[in-house]
């Protein structure tokens, strides 16, 4: 029997040498490493300015705060994410107000999108979530946002390196929220960031990223002039991300393409191997394959089933093999359920995801004989 992990991070880049440089320099805060980290990551998303910040959830609460949202506010969020797509709403006391997806990508589309402003006219803004590393349809979504006066904030924790119609995302709604936690496509352990072309915006979020100081930490202690007065002109927070961790994403960037690259060879394999089998519905991919980051590869247990995915999730690690879910839907939080009074009843597209999903370990380090291990086990697994 295998032995194979969910999710297992390529550290065999510059992430020694580039992490020793910070530790020489005698200064392992945020400084020059991160300046450069964002420098590169506004360069290759196409955005005018990007901010580091230590962890996507700290990235949308910052874009949550550039926007104005705030007490009573009502803000659009898909029912099928992980609970930092809503929870950074009631930081601020706004209320998330949840939209059921579509079946065959996770995604919010145009369609539930405008039903959703239209049952709820009120809403200032919608968080659209790039599900599993694929691209939601900017172009609809735009245009029914302009037509309603609704900011966009992008979800887009699944989405590094992640193109729409050939461009990047990073600068198709009004701020975009990266993560770079530690099963992402690059990682910095834990980190984040936010891109956008507001220079207004990404200002605001600069001095909010630590404790709303207008003075870079850095250039305060590293001057050669009397630097040290600066001025609190807001009530921020600490959300800034260490050189050391940056080191670890400057190196993981410039092998970005790589990643993503060897995480499609996976998916491939298993849209290979699996498709045709009745039991299983494979995501269902509206790009090209190389405009996909293929963060998570879920596949769907569906109706067809003779084992439901609670059970098949027990075979699977019986097997040595490990595997996630994502998500269980926030409508079946006990937080939101109890407090906005939700039922399943409203989103049927999502709790059908939610019945029978399990995502596949996808990873640049699985070689061929482990995919054909999983897959092989799938196939005996539901067989039974």
């Amino acid at each position: 029997m295998k032995s194979i992990s969910y999710a297992k991070v390529d550290c065999s880049g510059n992430e020694l040498k580039y992490v020793a440089e910070v530790l020489s320099s005698g200064w392992l805060t945020t400084a020059g490493k991160t300046f450069e980290f964002e420098k590169k990551i506004a360069e290759a998303t196409g955005a005018k300015f990007a901010c580091a910040v230590n962890s996507c959830t700290a990235a949308l609460h910052l874009a949550v705060d550039a926007l104005g949202i705030g007490p009573g506010d009502k803000v659009l969020v898909p029912a099928m994410t992980f609970t930092a797509s809503a929870e950074v709403l009631r930081y601020v006391g706004a209320d998330p107000v949840f939209l059921d997806v579509e079946y065959n990508t996770a995604l919010l589309s145009p369609k539930i999108l405008e039903a959703g402003i239209r049952a709820n006219p009120e809403v200032k803004a919608v968080i659209i979530v790039h599900f599993g590393g694929q691209a939601a349809d900017m172009d609809g979504i735009i245009a029914v946002c302009r037509k309603y006066g609704i900011k966009i904030i992008e979800d887009a924790a699944h989405a590094f390196p992640t193109r729409y119609n050939g461009k990047m995302i990073g600068g198709f709604g009004d701020l975009t929220c990266f993560s770079f936690y530690a099963n992402k496509t690059i990682t910095t352990g834990e980190g984040g960031m936010i891109t956008g072309n507001d220079e207004a915006l990404m200002k605001r979020i600069k001095i909010m990223r630590l404790h709303g100081i207008n003075r870079d930490i850095w250039n305060r202690f590293t001057s050669n002039a009397p630097s040290w007065e600066y001025d609190v002109v807001a009530p921020g927070f600490k959300y800034n991300l260490p050189d050391i961790a940056s080191a670890i994403g400057l190196a993981q960037l410039e092998r970005a393409e790589e990643f993503r690259q060897s995480r499609q060879r996976c998916a491939q394999y298993y849209y290979d191997r699996l498709s045709g089998l009745p039991e299983i519905d494979l995501p269902s991919i509206k790009c090209p394959m190389e405009d996909h980051s293929w963060h998570i590869f879920p596949i769907i247990l569906n109706d067809k089933s003779r084992i439901d995915r609670n059970r098949f999730i027990e075979l699977m690690a019986e097997a040595g093999i490990g595997t996630s879910v994502h998500y269980k839907p926030l409508y079946r939080m006990t937080y939101y359920r109890d407090r906005y009074g939700l039922t399943p009843d409203n989103f049927v597209n999502t709790e059908r995801i939610w019945k029978g999903c399990v995502s596949l370990p996808i990873y640049g380090l699985l070689g061929q004989d482990e995919l054909t291990y999983i897959s092989e086990k799938i196939k005996e697994i539901i067989s039974k």
